[in-house]
């Protein structure tokens, strides 16, 4: 078994144990999809690439592209960004 992997499990653990929520405690996004107009992307690490057609952000230990018509970032925090247009496609790379 990688280390990561036994890095994560301890992670869980700790995280069931204390009542910490997991996506804080192992660093994961949370992303939610409304419809096929907004992408609302949580606990992010930063954008890659901003295009009316592609949004790349990194997320955890990987990286999500948005993929659309007409996109436009309508909100972006330190944790949340929001994505508007026509989304077509999302991927996860990691």
């Amino acid at each position: 078994m990688a280390w990561r992997d036994v890095k994560k499990r301890i992670k869980r653990q700790v995280s069931d144990f204390l009542e910490i929520p997991s996506d804080v405690m192992l660093d994961l996004h949370k992303t939610v999809l409304v419809g096929d107009m907004q992408v609302f992307i949580e606990n992010h690490r930063g954008i890659v690439e901003y295009t009316s057609e592609t949004v790349r952000v990194i997320v955890g230990d990987g990286e999500m592209a948005v993929i659309g018509e007409n996109l436009t970032l309508r909100n972006i925090t330190s944790d949340e960004i929001i994505v508007e247009g026509k989304i077509k496609e999302l991927k996860i790379n990691n």
